[in-house]
């Protein structure tokens, strides 16, 4: 069973031998392959090697184009800082919507338009020409609440969410447009599923979360679906009171971030979902040794169930001992998934 067969088996809750190894991997990844990370958030082509190099070295199931959040807000026009061996960063002093009726202007923004967007469509075709069917090719979007926040800013958005429901209600929408045709053309390209990272939809609380995000990542799913892709649905932080919400997104597996135990996940999303992650990706993965890291994972694994992908909280830190990441790999082929 190839790596790619092996993940969709398991989103499909079919035997998959052993548990799908889907770490998230981005400065890791670059300064494995001896790159700089502005050259892997600009160019495909490193981007690409980059990924396939790492996934062989150990052992991953899947590839993934994921670099930063800001392809999307930098396509539209947002101001975007760059540096030599860092990720980009969002200028949350200069939002594009620092002024709410620019809103009203914007274009939805094309993913084969020369741009950042159109470099992540083009990584995807590397990927999906280099690994076949061995390897799932994951494509990347930002989900709605986070798009929000790229382009109106983090602090400003929190405020909208009382000040200006009309207003964050539009922003949404423009923002699941937005995604939905990044996302169709990943697709296109050969993304066989497509990962969704909502950061600050953990900021906003069950209430909010409900009335305002939940709504917008189960129509992006639903159009991934509809594609014939699967996705990823990824929120960074605390997600302990909304994720049961998560659970009704739609998304073929839930990544979690540590703060979020997994025999309260399991509880919450029934016995159907696939969850991913949990393990503290610095404490844990970085600053541990194998031993621990196997300890954690055995954790992980006990409190899901077999409906389970090995993967970190978030992305494997920037040096991270190769031998930790190697544990996990181990982890991943010596237990049985569904």
């Amino acid at each position: 069973m190839t790596g790619r067969e092996r993940i969709l088996a398991a989103l499909d809750g079919k035997p998959a031998g052993s548990l799908p190894l889907m770490p998230i991997t981005m400065m890791f990844a670059g300064d494995f392959a001896g790159v700089r990370y502005f050259d892997y958030a600009t160019r495909a082509e490193v981007l690409a090697e980059a990924q396939l190099r790492t996934a062989e070295r150990f052992g991953f199931d899947y590839v993934s184009a994921i670099s930063d959040p800001a392809r999307e807000t930098a396509d539209l026009g947002g101001a975007v800082e760059w540096f030599d061996n860092q990720p980009p960063a969002i200028i949350e002093s200069r939002a594009l919507l620092h002024d709410k009726s620019t809103l009203g202007r914007l274009s939805l923004p094309s993913p084969e338009a020369p741009g950042r967007m159109k470099d992540r469509v083009e990584a995807i075709r590397i990927l999906k020409r280099e690994a076949g069917n061995d390897l799932l090719v994951e494509g990347w979007i930002e989900g709605p609440c986070a798009l929000g926040a790229d382009l109106r800013g983090l602090n400003s958005l929190m405020l909208d969410f009382t000040d200006d429901e009309d207003f964050v209600r539009a922003l949404v929408d423009f923002a699941i447009e937005t995604e939905i045709g990044f996302a169709r053309a990943q697709v296109e390209a050969g993304a066989d599923l497509i990962g969704i990272g909502d950061a600050a939809a953990s900021l906003i609380g069950p209430r909010l979360y409900r009335e305002f995000i939940l709504p917008g990542e189960q129509r992006l799913t639903s159009a991934i679906r509809a594609m014939g892709a699967r996705s990823r649905l990824h929120i960074c932080g605390n997600t302990r009171r909304i994720i049961g919400d998560m659970a009704r997104a739609g998304a073929g597996m839930i990544d979690l971030d540590y703060f979020t135990p997994l025999a309260e996940a399991r509880a919450a999303c029934g016995p159907a979902q696939p969850l991913a992650g949990n393990i503290d990706p610095v404490r844990t993965l970085r600053d541990g040794t194998p031993e621990t890291v196997t300890e954690a994972l055995e954790h992980c694994w006990e409190e899901s169930g077999p409906l389970y992908i090995v993967a970190a909280g978030c992305e494997i830190a920037r040096g991270t001992p190769y031998e930790n990441v190697e544990a996990m790999a181990r982890f991943a082929r010596d237990h049985a998934a569904a």
